[in-house]
């Protein structure tokens, strides 16, 4: 290995190092009036640790309506008990920061590959502290890493690829998205069939350990229009028009409660359902890739489905920072300038949460423009993802081809009736 890029491996080490103590020492200043005051751990050491409670009697809380997290969830949340000698609240903590060097150290071993780029080992490091400490108290680091592990094993094995974007779904539903970009013909066979395959085993697996596996989509189908959604934005804009409704407190979030929620809220999966068009019309319609395209799908594909969602917590940024992380490991993406976007959005939904929540769940000017900042970063990024997304892969007839993340040159997969 270079000495260059030995001294880029150390500075990014230490960088980790310094920005993740950053992040515990203001998780220890949790209520501080500087950060909005806000317990931002309360979620773990009083929702986390009590349903690890009841996990561990063997059943997943079927009749608490907060539950609304698919089977994986549990096991992740009751693995802060099996460490000895710590609270629960350390314990998660700790995973989490285990969770988040993994995801370094994949990104960091992809860069270093001929032909590669160490940015998004950087843009890992340096983006998610922007977020403050609310990534350490939140599971969505461990659904990104294998996200991020499903992206960057995908080349190499299909079939590996596939398995950890289906355990990401078992955990956080969103990951399976990851799988969007595959090469046609038999990587996507592979992808989807070992997907399918692992997905079915582990469910297997917690059903036959855990009482009411799917409770969690009964609570799904009563979510409203969270505060920070795009649908929220729009209502919190209208009560300076007159509109009577206001934010309350309903499913683990505020949400909107008053007229024309209920529309808001069938918009928003209308305009999912329509993510979903566009997405499977890119994939019916493009023509040729590069080794990036899996990597830009991916996160195209989860921007268009988070900016369309009822809900949109400070945490899905972690999950857009991940992928797009993963996309600037290679130097052939179409995504650079999305990431950009995304990392400026980071910055702004710290002030949305927590240090300026209650402007936001006030719908005062400044959050009201807060939320403007942010959705519109947000919005600007998907439809910018999808336009050098659709791009890179229009032009002339062909094949998206898979490519090897081994030594950064193209391979084509036999297709056809090759296959």
């Amino acid at each position: 290995m270079p000495l260059t890029t030995r001294r880029r491996l150390h500075g990014l080490a230490a960088a980790w190092l310094a920005t993740r103590a950053l992040m515990l020492w203001l998780l220890l200043h949790d209520a501080a009036p500087q950060l909005g005051g806000i317990p931002v751990a309360r979620e773990v050491w009083r929702l986390y640790r009590n349903w690890a409670g009841v996990l561990a009697q063997g059943t997943f809380p079927a009749d608490d309506k907060l539950w609304q997290y698919p089977p994986g969830a549990g096991p992740v949340l009751l693995s802060p008990t099996l460490l000895p000698g710590l609270d629960y609240l350390q314990a998660f903590v700790l995973l989490t920061l285990a969770a988040d060097a993994l995801v370094l150290a994949a990104l960091a071993r992809a860069g270093t590959r001929e032909g590669r780029t160490l940015l998004g080992a950087a843009l890992w490091t340096l983006g998610l502290p922007l977020l403050l400490h609310v990534p350490l108290v939140r599971y969505d680091v461990l659904a990104t890493a294998l996200a991020v592990l499903s992206l960057l094993t995908l080349a190499r094995s299909p079939r590996a690829g596939g398995a950890f974007a289906a355990l990401g779904a078992l955990v956080k539903v969103w990951p399976v998205l990851v799988l969007a970009g595959t090469p046609r013909g038999r990587a996507t066979r592979r992808a989807w069939g070992a997907a399918a395959v692992a997905g079915a085993a582990a469910l297997g697996v917690l059903a036959l350990t855990f009482a009411h596996p799917l409770a969690f989509l009964r609570q799904q189908g009563g979510r409203g229009v969270q505060i920070e959604s795009f649908g929220g934005t729009l209502l919190s804009l209208a009560t300076h028009a007159g509109w009577p409704g206001r934010a309350g407190y309903r499913y683990g979030a505020l949400e909107f409660t008053g007229p024309y929620v209920d529309a808001v809220a069938t918009a928003s999966l209308a305009l999912t359902a329509v993510a979903f068009g566009v997405l499977l019309h890119w994939r019916l319609t493009a023509r040729h890739g590069t080794e990036a395209t899996p990597y830009d799908a991916a996160l195209t594909a989860v921007l268009l489905f988070t900016v369309t969602s009822r809900v949109l917590s400070p945490q899905y940024l972690v999950w857009l920072l991940g992928l797009a992380a993963v996309c600037l490991t290679s130097r052939r993406t179409s995504q650079r300038p999305v990431a950009a976007l995304l990392v400026a959005a980071a910055a702004v939904t710290a002030l949305v949460y927590p240090t300026l929540y209650d402007e936001v769940a006030a719908s005062t000017p400044v959050g009201c423009a807060l939320m403007a900042a942010r959705n519109g970063l947000l919005g600007t990024a998907a439809v910018l993802s999808l336009v050098r997304l659709r791009r890179v892969t229009s032009g002339s007839p062909g094949e998206l081809r898979p490519v090897s993340l081994e030594a950064g040159h193209t391979r084509r997969a036999a297709t056809g009736a090759a296959d």
